[in-house]
């Protein structure tokens, strides 16, 4: 009766054994997907198994109905079924099955704890399972029919292993969705017609983009694709005022440029916002060497390969010209090169600034941090000059505004401190950049933060803003603050722009619900994480950065969404490093979830509206937050409009806040004296005029804010330290002294502390003089408990 029973409930999958090693039926599909096949006879790369995440799986509870397997055999003993589990886990060849089915140790391991631990505390198990494992712990095996052994267990571990790790039975479907490698077959329409692709190649200030724009004004119909809001905004102007009627779009909106909201045959767009569905006859591609940027590269990517349009014209760098050729070589699309050169001449003086006392009217200081924004305007405001301030979280009507000040040649104000954001997006009339640092902090392709110099292109794009032509100065000019940093900033600028190797890629919402539905159970970061570990791609693209994607999916994951929405609400354009914001799209999801709209009224609640204008730093950064607040509710609306309603209130309030931090950002000087003072005496003092200006110290509460973190705590603490420099020196002379500072400062030390900002080049080399002084006096000689014992064996040593 038990032998016939478990021939009717014997799996088709079953282990034989053949002189001790074993073989199993397997489908073939399951050994093609467990070698790394793909499906097509193509070999790929093993998936990273760190990143698969075990489905919990809960043990089985008394059954309603009888245990079958107890009815047919007999009670298990649990104490010889964990001898049998453990001896299964130890078999070789259990584990060399394993590893052909796509369990590699890690896997393997996962799953036989599982299992373990479901056989365990299961008060019954499946019949044909309670069976094999009644014959195995009553000695079964050692007959001669064969029935019982240890590795019989194996395909009730597999199917068990397959229902906590459910990717590994569709492991060739999610390679295939994964697969990257040709991105030009996305888009079918753009693929039925021959577009004429003409690449505007030139450096700042050349002409490039106004020779696409007069080409988009001509035709009948067509789109402007640009990296920022102010420049779609410019050309939507530019547009209707040649009577050429231009839609604006971008994430926030749609302004129709015809009263009754008919769609105009133009557009003017920000090139996440393009469509790849709508014919045009002319296309303009903006900044096309963004195409590279790690986070937003892939924009560029699905403009260039998916735009509808007779004519793409792309501007940019030349050194993206042999990438645009090659990608649209895949396309079987030829590409017509035009090189313009500058029409101004721009000069790399020799010579530093070095004071702030030599700035003259049309000079725009460069930082690379909100910290030394705050700094260098309140020292130019302190020697009596007034300056314009901008920088990248500002509204873009406070930089507009603020631009439109330096600009005006009756207003006093005739000094610009900016950070890169002045790089694109407005025009100014420069007449001398002047970099306050050359390095600046950035993020890499696999999302790490760095801080190093800056590259060919960013000092290319920066410096070439001033002398702009029709602007009031005809001739451009660029130096730093530093004279030690001058040298490497004219290295810089000589060197020949890299030329970009590859454009980036982003899943899109469609491959990553084909994605969930063969994993139902991964959370949507898990869902991202696997698709990039499986994604192939050729040597002409890459991946983008998803790690502000991770964070917010993160985020609102506990909360019940539907995968589109929830992808929606990953993709929203926020800082990460904005507590407010975060916590407010957090609130959102929240009451998105419970099918509550989010009304103009409830915002009001949440943001405390109305605002006062901002009394100090802090206030002024959470003014900023509430604006990206504003934007955010207004990207949400676009996409969900019944659940973000009052989009023209909003609107509304958002104008009114914006004007609101115009005037906390024309008393910035004011806001910052006052942000000192709450923090107490000596935390932030002016710079004696003797200082290496900018290159102060920082408060070590503020130095992680210079990675752009707009932590509230960090700026409210204006950004200098005692003004007298010999109190930095001494904070830091016993530090360097044990650095040893005879390499000249290459040590890896001094290195990081100049990297951090903590000292400056003349700091350093003013120690290294003391240093020497000190030990030409014998001063820290043998007999000085204040010196280290290696300093006191080089006494008299000097540096070459």
């Amino acid at each position: 009766m038990r032998r016939c029973a478990w021939s009717l409930l014997r799996l088709p999958g079953r282990v034989f054994r053949y002189g001790g090693a074993a073989a199993s039926r397997l489908p073939a599909a399951a050994s093609s997907s467990a070698a790394g096949g793909n499906g097509d006879g193509s070999s790929s790369r093993a998936p990273d198994t760190s990143l698969f995440v075990p489905v919990p799986l809960k043990p089985a509870g008394d059954a309603a109905e009888e245990d079958v397997g107890a009815e047919l055999t007999q009670p298990l003993d649990k104490g010889e079924v964990l001898k049998t589990l453990n001896k299964f886990y130890k078999r070789k060849e259990i584990q060399r099955l394993g590893t052909e089915n796509g369990l590699d140790a890690r896997l393997f391991h996962q799953a036989f704890i599982s299992f373990r631990k479901y056989i365990m505390e299961s008060s019954s198990v499946s019949a044909d399972l309670h069976i094999i494992l009644n014959d195995i712990c009553c000695g079964a095996g050692k007959s001669i029919c064969l029935l019982g052994h240890v590795d019989d267990l194996f395909p009730f571990f597999l199917r068990h292993a397959k229902q906590i790790f459910p990717m590994l039975d569709c492991m060739d479907d999610l390679r295939k969705i994964s697969d990257l490698r040709l991105p030009p077959n996305w888009y079918p329409d753009a693929r039925a017609i021959q577009r004429k692709i003409v690449f505007h190649a030139g450096p700042t200030n050349s002409g490039k983009t106004y020779h696409a724009i007069q080409r988009f004004l001509s035709a009948k119909s067509g789109i402007y694709c640009g990296p920022l809001k102010l420049l779609a905004h410019e050309i939507f102007q530019k547009s209707n005022n040649a009577n050429v009627p231009c839609d604006l779009v971008t994430g926030e909106e749609r302004v129709y440029a015809s009263e009754d909201a008919r769609q105009a045959p133009h557009i003017a767009c920000t090139i996440e916002m393009c469509s790849t569905n709508t014919p045009y006859e002319v296309a303009v591609i903006d900044e096309i060497q963004m195409i590279r940027d790690p986070a937003r590269g892939w924009a560029w990517t699905r403009a260039l390969l998916g735009l509808c349009a007779e004519e793409i014209h792309v501007c940019g760098e030349a050194a993206a010209i042999d990438l645009v050729t090659e990608l649209m070589y895949t396309t079987g699309e030829e590409v017509d090169v035009r090189n313009y050169k500058r029409l101004t001449p721009l000069t790399v003086l020799d010579y530093a600034l070095e004071s702030l006392d030599n700035l003259q009217p049309g000079d725009c200081i460069v930082c690379f941090s909100k910290n030394d924004i705050y700094s260098v305007s309140r020292q130019i405001e302190a020697r009596g000059l007034e300056c314009a301030v901008i920088y990248g979280s500002l509204p873009p009507g406070t930089k507009l505004e603020q631009a439109k000040k330096f600009n005006d040649p009756n207003d006093p104000c005739k000094i610009l401190v900016a950070t890169d954001a002045v790089g694109m997006g407005l025009n100014l009339c420069v007449k001398r950049i002047i970099f306050n640092s050359i390095v600046k902090p950035t993020i890499n392709e696999k999302g790490e933060k760095e801080i190093d110099s800056i590259t060919t292109s960013q000092a290319l794009q920066i410096a070439g803003r001033a002398g702009r032509y029709g602007s009031s100065f005809k001739h451009g000019e660029v130096t730093t603050m530093h004279r030690e940093d001058l040298a490497q900033l004219k290295e810089i600028l000589s060197e020949p722009v890299r030329p970009l190797k590859a454009a980036g890629l982003h899943p899109t919402p469609e491959q990553i619900e084909m994605f969930a539905y063969h994993l139902p159970d991964a959370t949507l970061s898990n869902l991202i994480d696997i698709f990039v570990s499986l994604s192939q791609v050729d040597g002409l693209y890459f991946v983008c950065n998803i790690d502000d994607f991770k964070f917010l999916a993160d985020m609102i994951q506990h909360i019940p969404l539907n995968l589109r929405s929830r992808y929606v609400f990953c993709t929203a354009p926020l800082n990460r490093k904005e507590p407010f914001v975060c916590t407010t799209l957090l609130k959102f999801a929240r009451q998105f979830s419970r099918n509550e709209p989010l009304t103009f009224d409830w915002l009001c609640r949440h943001t405390k509206w109305p605002l006062a204008a901002p009394k100090n730093i802090k206030e002024l950064v959470h003014l900023e937050a509430v604006h990206d607040v504003f934007d955010l509710y207004l990207w949400l609306s676009y996409r969900f409009m019944d659940m973000f309603p009052d989009a023209a209130l909003v609107r509304d309030i958002q104008k009114k806040l914006d004007d609101i931090i115009q005037v906390g950002v024309c008393n910035i000087t004011k806001l910052i004296r006052v942000s000192q003072s709450a923090a107490g005496p000596g935390t932030a003092e002016v710079v004696s005029e003797g200082s290496p200006f900018s290159r102060t110290k920082r408060d070590p509460r503020a130095v992680s804010d210079h990675l752009g973190a707009k932590s509230a705590e960090a700026l409210s603490i204006a950004v200098e330290v005692p003004a007298e420099r010999t109190k930095n020196l001494k904070s830091y002379r016993s530090v360097m002294r044990q650095g040893d500072l005879r390499s000249h400062g290459h040590g890896s030390l001094a290195n990081r502390l100049l990297r951090e900002g903590l000292i400056t080049q003349e700091m350093l080399r003013q120690l290294e003089s003391e240093w020497q002084d000190q030990h030409k006096n014998g001063r820290y000689g043998l007999g000085s408990k204040r010196d280290d014992q290696n300093s006191s064996k080089e006494t008299g040593k000097k540096k070459k």
